[in-house]
């Protein structure tokens, strides 16, 4: 047998057979010798019309998507290999993995981290801090999956249920103590980590996005319940958001946290900020908590950033990391890739790449960046294509209201006219006329570069990490971080 074989066993799912394959494969493009194809009819495609192709390339056992209860079990056989008929395979593919991987997120301390905005970052920040007191600790998500600065980027935010699962297996192999993972709404109601062991559950913050998905704010919230379950070990949730406040109330016990309340009188173990400062370099606070106190100082911009670093913080002292030791190596947290990333040149405005790509999380950022902006505060943004139309003049208005100078170029426009995104996003206008529309990202960064002073603070929103571009269906390569160093390299 290969050595790297494992036992699946269907038993669980009333099919009497055990299969030794080498990793259970939903893409029948990365098949390769050994491997178990799982055949889902999805969608957007049928999976199974690729059962032939994966078999030629190598596949010893196929999983196959039964359309009714009574196909459930039925094994046929094509040149040897056993084709499975399985019923509501989709549903059940986070827990056929977790007996594949033989339940990795049991072995290691596993956190999700739900909400509109903040999940890249607070999750990055725990890997890190846990890295810092000389643990190892994985994360996955929007940025990348794996270990702390090895990083392999991710399609989705939440993989399916096959990847979620052997993505834990590959950390725990690699020596992770805990994983920091980001669970979207879509992730949770398509039951992508159903079978996931969860030892922290933690809640952001809820502001429209993916509404073309969920229809409205009431199911998009449900949605992000799903994570906690009575299963999971503690709840964390930001009180300084309503919906946090109001699920604390459903949720007594859950651990709470806010950078604008007191919460010393809770009965529920707590974490707040006092007299929460910012300067050039960073933040710092007085950091009142459940676990005890003391100075938090950190290089992160913002009071959103604070909350997430707070957030961060709940999470390791619920799983019992000592709080001194966190404080200490809090000034030694890294900024997180593309999220409020600094970018700065002697006699050049400083430039912030950002991922803010909701109404609410653009006016988080300007707002951020407002205390620390001694001249005009320049706003780059776009709204991407075939997703929520109703955001668009939002944005716009967040940009009009809470910064000086406006840019509005093309985000991701997908399959939809670029110049009807921006038309929807002028809708949201009082005074269109003030507002600089140059489509191609590259030039409306050096338009804003050479038109700015040495003490502006360019805020280039929407795209953060990413370094691709959506025109049409090709994915190009694009990156407001590369464009910003070239440009400040080419200025020196």
């Amino acid at each position: 047998m290969n050595p790297s074989c494992r036992k699946l066993s269907l038993r669980t799912w009333n099919i009497d057979i055990e299969l030794a394959v080498n990793a259970l494969i939903i893409d029948s493009r990365n098949i390769k010798s050994g491997d178990c194809f799982v055949a889902i009819n999805g969608h957007a495609l049928d999976g199974r019309r690729f059962i032939s192709s994966a078999i030629k390339d190598g596949a010893t056992a196929v999983l196959k998507d039964a359309d009714t209860q009574t196909e459930h079990g039925y094994i046929e056989y094509i040149d040897g290999i056993a084709i499975i008929s399985f019923f509501a395979l989709n549903q059940a593919l986070s827990a056929l993995a977790d007996n594949f991987y033989q339940s990795p997120s049991q072995q290691l301390k596993l956190i999700g981290v739900t909400g509109t905005n903040g999940k890249s970052t607070i999750t990055q920040i725990i890997a890190n801090w846990v890295t810092l007191l000389s643990g190892k600790a994985g994360v996955m998500g929007t940025i990348g999956n794996g270990l702390f600065d090895q990083l392999v980027q991710a399609e989705n935010t939440t993989g399916s249920g096959l990847d979620v699962q052997r993505e834990i297996a590959n950390q725990l192999q690699l020596g992770a103590e805990l994983c920091a993972m980001e669970v979207s709404s879509h992730g949770l109601i398509q039951g992508r980590v159903n079978a996931l062991d969860f030892d922290v559950a933690l809640f952001t913050n809820l502001t429209r996005d993916h509404l073309d998905y969920h229809g409205d704010m009431a199911t998009y919230a449900d949605a992000k319940k799903i994570l906690f379950q009575d299963a999971v070990k503690h709840k964390i949730l930001n009180v300084d958001d309503a919906y946090g406040k109001a699920w604390s109330q459903e949720w007594p016990d859950a651990i709470q946290f806010s950078v604008q309340q007191d919460l010393s009188n809770n009965t529920s173990p707590f974490l707040y900020s006092r007299d929460l400062s910012f300067d050039t370099t960073g933040f710092s606070c007085e950091l009142k908590t459940s676990w005890g106190e003391g100075t938090l100082k950190c290089g992160l911009i913002g009071e959103f950033n604070a909350s997430n670093v707070i957030a961060a913080c709940a999470s390791l002292l619920a799983l019992g990391y000592d709080l001194t030791a966190l404080l200490q190596v809090a000034p030694q947290l890294t900024a997180v890739c593309g999220r409020m990333e600094l970018f700065k040149q002697e006699g050049h405005a400083a430039c912030v790449v950002d991922y803010a790509h909701t109404p609410d999380a653009l006016e988080k950022a300007l707002q951020a960046l407002r205390v620390h902006c001694e001249g005009k505060l320049w706003c780059i943004y776009g709204c991407g294509g075939d997703r929520d139309t109703g955001k668009r003049p939002l944005m716009a208005q967040v940009a009009e209201q809470f910064s000086d100078m406006a840019v509005i170029t093309d985000d991701n426009p997908r399959t939809e006219s670029a110049s009807t995104i921006v038309t929807d996003m002028l809708a949201g206008l009082t005074y269109p006329d003030a507002v600089e529309i140059i489509h191609d990202r590259r030039r409306a960064i050096h338009w804003a570069m050479t038109q700015s002073a040495a003490d502006d603070i360019i805020l280039v929103a929407g795209k953060g990490h990413e370094d691709y571009q959506i025109i049409g269906v090709k994915k190009h390569h694009y990156s407001d971080r590369d464009t910003i160093t070239e440009m400040l390299d080419n200025q020196q």
